[in-house]
């Protein structure tokens, strides 16, 4: 597979110029587009974490991929035009042509940056050595730096078609395989409704130790393990918080995240972004039936060691003394699937492990490269940058592998967990900035710079306060006073996505307002003016254009690389030709083909009755399992 797609995307893109590394040359049809969200999302984190918060809870978790159906359609519907119009590359930049100032443009830059090293980049390492781990019986740090040499190689000379193209055809691999590991999985318990007799009978045998016996809360399913809303008060993902607390969340994951966007600004054309969110949309219903039901059925099958509470007994098994809810998925695979559907069945995890690897670290280096190197080296040439997002590559890449440890003692038994507690506690400030400053004009760089610092306190002061206390589980509840930790995760999204609006909003109302002639195109209200925008930063761009020219007089005069600097060059993409250069009239051309979003009636109804259906679907699913 691998060699396959790598020679194609090496020779196929222009790798060379940063819009062909990062962008993938803005060429992008509508599948790939679909299959690389869904794949760059679908992380071997899902498998083992979903299935294992699954095995503990029920179908409830399924709830957080049923989401996602809603805000693809408001990703390409509502976010996409504006990013597209404003013509910009990362999340970051958008801000900063919106404000101006570049204080909240490095401070998303940097946070987001933190973000994938904590949460996305080394639960996905460690769910993957877990599995590795469980079949083949490697070292845990051996596999993960094989894991991670292969990744790297083709992320740092491929660019981003060569990460879309090995996205589309894993994600394949990862879909057919799974149904195949479902189907397995159901005649072994005997079909639908045995599924759900069974589930409600799944307690392990050991339930006591040094004569303390563990209370039934602790090893029973739960009563609503076959509802996706649940108590608002005392259920462990309350109703309110999976209806809005997740929305925000989702809307941060999805609409401003630039692992997401990034794919989505690869698009031909309009109707192809919008048909790509779709496919991935109805990509999103298979979770529910693909892991989280299987990560059930594991609990039926392997009672003891999935669902096992004493915490001597769960160290024997698998190596963490909180419980083994994470080895769900992956003890189904080494022991239900036959010999040759299990080598399938591995490689689709690890490709699945690669895949969310690559496009994260193809995004994480497009950020360091566009809004945190553009900061620190004023006026690099395009090969000094693609220089630098590689060598950033690398060094994300020690930092990932030396946090490994950390997750492995903080997964307290649930990785998605760890995932999503972590994101809700840094996430929704970010939510709240875009939704401001997408829709509402009003909104200025004070209102959106205090804003983001306050959220940014109030989330780590929590999250401080939780990683200080543990979060303990059922046997053994932490001491974190009820004030600090007793109020539910995604409760605290919307608190802290509330207050955060409101510090935006107050400190915007209190200061002047940004004048409509450096709005144009970049909010809502105005995004389909034809007025020339005069952007914030414009002086500033001025500049580098001069320096464009000044830099390409030198560099017509540089000699004719040997074959030793050709060859480097071309593996790494940096052998760009010269192309000829463009006028101002070509320049402002192709300016505007970059910038456009107008659509071909009959193509534009068409996406749009299918946005229609999927949200139809989305509201049938929720109600059915509600």
């Amino acid at each position: 597979i691998f060699l396959f797609f790598f020679p194609q995307a090496m020779y196929s893109t222009n790798r060379g110029t940063v819009g062909g590394f990062f962008l993938a040359g803005r060429s992008m049809v509508w599948w790939p587009i679909g299959a690389s969200l869904f794949a760059s999302n679908i992380g071997s984190g899902h498998f083992v974490g979903i299935a294992g918060t699954a095995a503990a809870g029920g179908i409830a978790i399924g709830g957080y991929e049923w989401n996602a159906l809603i805000f693809v359609v408001v990703l390409g519907w509502l976010f996409v035009p504006i990013y597209i119009k404003a013509g910009v590359v990362t999340m970051p930049e958008y801000l900063k042509k919106r404000f101006g100032g570049k204080r909240i443009q490095v401070y998303l830059s940097v946070l987001s940056l933190i973000l994938y090293i904590f949460t996305k980049i080394s639960a996905d390492i460690f769910s993957g050595a877990v599995f590795i781990q469980l079949a083949i019986g490697l070292n845990l740090y051996l596999a993960i730096i094989i894991l991670l040499a292969i990744t790297a190689l083709y992320t740092i000379t491929g660019g981003l078609a060569a990460v879309i193209y090995t996205d589309t055809l894993q994600t394949f691999i990862m879909v057919v395989g799974s149904f195949i590991l479902m189907g397995f999985a159901f005649s072994e318990v005997g079909g639908y409704d045995a599924f759900m007799r069974k589930y409600m009978e799944a307690i392990p045998s050991n339930i006591s130790y040094k004569n303390t016996t563990i209370s039934e809360k602790c090893y029973t399913p739960r009563k609503d393990s076959f509802h996706i809303f649940r108590d608002a008060v005392n259920g462990d993902l309350p109703w309110p918080g999976l209806v809005f607390g997740l929305s925000i969340l989702a809307l941060w994951y999805w609409c401003t995240d630039q692992v997401i966007v990034q794919r989505c600004l690869s698009g031909k054309n309009m109707s192809h972004v919008k048909a790509g969110c779709i496919m991935c949309g109805y990509l999103k219903l298979l979770p529910m039936f693909i892991i989280v039901m299987p990560g059930m059925i594991s609990r039926i099958l392997y009672t003891d060691v999935v669902a096992c509470v004493v915490p001597e007994v769960c160290q024997q098994y698998c190596g963490t003394a909180v419980g083994c809810t994470n080895v769900a998925y992956p003890k189904m695979v080494v022991e239900l699937m036959p010999n040759g559907l299990r080598g399938l069945m591995l490689s689709v995890m690890l490709a699945s492990l690669m895949s969310s690897l690559t496009s994260i670290f193809n995004s994480a280096s497009t950020l360091f490269t566009m809004d945190i190197y553009t900061k620190i080296r004023s006026r690099p040439s395009e090969k000094e940058l693609m220089l630098a997002g590689r060598a950033f590559m690398l060094l994300l890449i020690g930092i990932s592998i030396a946090w490994v440890p950390v997750v492995q003692s903080a997964q307290s038994g649930q990785l998605f967990d760890y995932i999503q507690s972590v994101t809700s506690y840094l996430g929704p400030p970010i939510a709240a900035v875009f939704l401001l400053a997408v829709f509402c004009k009003r909104v200025n760089e004070q209102g959106a710079f205090w804003g983001l610092m306050v959220g940014l306190l109030t989330g780590l002061s929590r999250m401080i306060a939780e990683f200080a206390y543990g979060t303990g589980n059922c046997v053994t509840p932490s001491d974190c006073p009820f004030i600090i930790c007793g109020i539910h995760y995604l409760y605290f999204a919307m608190i802290l996505f509330g207050v955060t609006a409101i510090v935006i909003l107050a400190v915007s109302f209190m200061t002047k307002p940004i004048p409509d002639v450096h709005l144009y195109r970049l909010c809502w209200s105005l995004r389909n003016s034809k007025e020339e925008r005069i952007d914030l930063d414009a002086d500033e761009e001025q500049d580098k254009a001069d320096e464009k020219d000044e830099e390409s007089v030198n560099e017509e005069s540089e000699e004719e690389p040997g074959c030793v600097k050709k060859a480097y060059n071309w593996f790494c993409g940096l052998d760009q030709q010269k192309g000829p250069k463009l006028s101002k009239e070509e320049e402002e051309a192709l300016k505007k083909k970059l910038t456009d979003t107008s659509e071909i009636p009959l193509w534009r109804n068409v996406v749009n009755i299918n946005g229609i259906i999927l949200l139809t679907v989305a509201v049938f699913c929720h109600a059915f399992f509600a």
